[in-house]
C-alpha cells in the first residue's frame, strides 16, 4: 500500500474514532470533594425515637367484619364493618381479644400490626440555620454518578428517610435533580425537602406550622424562626388536605376516627393519639397503621408518626397551657400551601 495512502486512512481513523471514545463525558456539576468533606452531613439534631409513646397501645387490624360479644362465646352486642380497621387489643385469652372492656372478638379476625409504627423522626433545626438545603430520601437508591444518569450501584445504597445535604441543583428537560454527596446525584421525585417560609402576615400566633403538600414536609416555627421538620403524610386527591390559614381549634389525645362508605372507603380507627384539629374533620395526628410518610396517602388529616405527633402536641400543650382543648380554642396557626404541582 503506498505511504499516502496510509497516511490517509489514520487519519479517518483518527478523525471518526470508536463510538466510546467520541462520546463526550458528561460535565462536571456540583461542588468539589473537598467542598463536601467541609459539611458532610446536615447539622441538625433529631428527636429520639419514642418507644414508649409507640407501643403503649397494641395495635391490630380487622381482618374481616367484626362481631363484638360481652364475652368470650358471649353474646353479640355490636359489629364493625368490613373496612380499613384498626382496634387496641387489651388481652388475648383461649382464641378471644378483648378490645376494650366488656368487648371480646374472635382472635383469628385480628392481625397483629406492631411492626409497622414508624420510627421515623423529626429534626430540630439550628438557630442560624442550614448552608445546604436538607431533605429526606424517600425511598432506598442508588444514586447517579450525574444529573439524569442511571442509578449506579457502586456508589453506595442510600437507604430511606436518610437525611441528605442538597449542595447543588441542575435542571435536565424540566427534571430537577440534587447533588447528595461526591459524584451522587438523585432525582427530585425521590427526596422531600425543607423549605421554610417567611411568615404570613395573617399568621396570628408565636408558635405556627407550614405544611408543604408537594413536598410533604412540616416546618414548625416560633415566630419567624423555623424551628423543627419532619416528614407528613397528607390527603389523596379524592380527599385532600386544603390549601389555607387554619388555626388549631380542639385537641385530644386519644380520639376514634370512622369516615367513609361502607364497600367502598370505610375506615375505623381506635385511640388515634396526639390529634390537634385545625379545618372541620382534619387534624394533625399520629399514625400507627403505616409507614408512608412523605407520600399523600390519608383521608384529608396530616398523619405523623407517633414520636412527632407526640412531641408537637406536647409542644403545643406548653403554649396553650392545657393537655387537651376546651370545645374550641385559638391555637397555633397551620399555613397548608404547596410549592410544586404533585404527581
Amino acid at each position: 500500500m503506498k505511504p499516502a495512502v496510509c497516511l490517509l486512512i489514520a487519519i479517518l481513523l483518527l478523525a471518526l474514532g470508536s463510538p466510546a471514545l467520541a462520546e463526550d463525558p458528561p460535565p462536571a456539576y456540583g461542588l468539589s470533594a473537598e467542598e463536601i468533606a467541609a459539611y458532610p452531613e446536615p447539622a441538625v439534631e433529631a428527636l429520639p425515637v419514642n418507644e414508649k409513646r409507640m407501643y403503649d397501645r397494641w395495635y391490630q387490624q380487622a381482618l374481616d367484619k367484626l362481631d363484638i360479644f360481652d364475652a368470650p362465646n358471649g353474646t353479640v352486642t355490636a359489629s364493625l364493618d368490613k373496612g380499613f380497621n384498626f382496634v387496641t387489643a387489651l388481652q388475648a385469652v383461649d382464641g378471644w381479644t378483648e378490645i376494650n372492656p366488656g368487648q371480646w372478638v374472635r382472635s383469628e379476625l385480628l392481625k397483629e400490626t406492631g411492626y409497622i409504627v414508624s420510627s421515623l423522626t423529626g429534626v430540630l433545626l439550628p438557630a442560624d440555620g442550614l448552608p445546604y438545603p436538607m431533605a429526606w430520601a424517600l425511598v432506598n437508591m442508588y444514586p447517579s454518578r450525574f444529573p439524569g444518569g442511571d442509578p449506579a450501584e457502586s456508589n453506595g445504597l442510600i437507604y430511606r428517610y436518610t437525611r441528605l445535604n442538597l449542595y447543588a441543583t441542575v435542571e435536565l428537560e424540566g427534571e430537577i435533580w440534587y447533588q447528595v454527596g461526591v459524584d451522587q446525584w438523585v432525582h427530585q421525585y425521590h427526596v422531600a425537602k425543607i423549605i421554610p417560609v417567611e411568615r404570613p402576615a395573617e399568621v396570628d400566633t408565636h408558635l405556627w406550622f407550614s405544611l408543604d403538600l408537594y413536598e410533604q414536609v412540616l416546618v414548625m416555627y416560633e415566630d419567624a424562626q423555623p424551628v423543627f421538620s419532619t416528614l407528613i403524610a397528607t390527603g389523596l386527591d379524592r380527599w385532600p388536605t386544603r390549601e389555607g390559614l387554619y388555626n388549631i381549634y380542639f385537641r385530644k389525645e386519644r380520639d376514634n376516627m370512622s369516615g367513609g362508605q361502607v364497600g367502598d372507603d370505610f375506615y375505623f380507627l381506635e385511640e388515634v393519639p396526639w390529634t390537634m384539629f385545625f379545618d372541620e374533620g382534619r387534624a394533625l395526628h399520629g399514625a400507627y397503621w403505616h409507614d408512608g410518610f412523605g407520600y399523600r396517602r390519608s383521608h384529608g388529616c396530616v398523619n405523623l408518626s407517633i414520636t412527632d405527633a407526640h412531641f408537637l402536641y406536647q409542644r403545643v400543650a406548653d403554649e396553650m397551657g392545657t393537655r387537651s382543648s376546651p370545645d374550641r380554642e385559638h391555637g397555633p396557626a397551620v399555613y397548608i400551601y404547596s410549592s410544586g404541582v404533585y404527581r
